[in-house]
Order: C-alpha cells, then structure tokens, then sequence
C-alpha cells in the first residue's frame, strides 16, 4: 500500500477513486508519563514518553486508514493529512488522525 501526502503517485496513475478514508486513534498518557514529561518540563529538553506516545499514535492511525483503503479494494492513498487534537477535562487524551483518499493506481 502507498501512502502519501502529495495529491498523486510520480509515474503511476491513478485508474480509480474509492473515496475518503481515515483512521482516528485517542490515546490516554498515565501518570508516570505525565510525571516524566513535567520533570522536563521544569529542567527543559524533549520529552521522550510523550514523543514516544505521538509516534506510536500516528503510526496506528496510518496503520488503521490503510487497513481500511484495503478492505475497499484501494492499494494507494493520495492526499494524506495528519491532524493532532488533546482532548479531555485535563488535557490527558491525545487523538491522532489521519484522512486521505483511497485509490487505485497502475
């Protein structure tokens, strides 16, 4: 399966169009991370369990639309786009999707 942000895949066409296609993750952060992540904070410097967090959440997310596009028939999607939301009372739930067109190319 291709996925890609640009509208069409270089030297190949595109001989059908399946539709919109996403994939959504929400993911809670635990209190050790959300530990871990304040002491950088204060220190400054990345926080690894959070980025840890966000790969793991995107990559289901695109994981997830392309197991869709396939049930569809689709073995490309075009057009991809990434958006990040926090969601929650306190701000402790991530939610990652990602939406594109399912296709066909030759």
């Amino acid at each position: 399966m291709i996925i890609t942000t640009t509208p069409s895949v270089e030297g190949k066409h595109i001989t059908r169009y399946y539709g919109i296609v996403c994939g959504e993750v929400v993911a809670g952060v635990d209190f050790v991370r959300d530990l871990a992540a304040g002491i950088s904070n204060f220190f400054g410097g990345r926080s690894g369990s959070y980025e840890d967090e966000l790969i793991r959440a995107r990559d289901e997310a695109i994981n997830e639309m392309g197991r869709r596009a396939d049930a569809m028939g689709a073995n490309a999607i075009v057009g991809v786009k990434l958006d990040y939301e926090v969601l929650g009372a306190n701000n402790g739930m991530l939610m990652v999707s990602a939406s594109g067109t399912a296709v066909h190319i030759e």
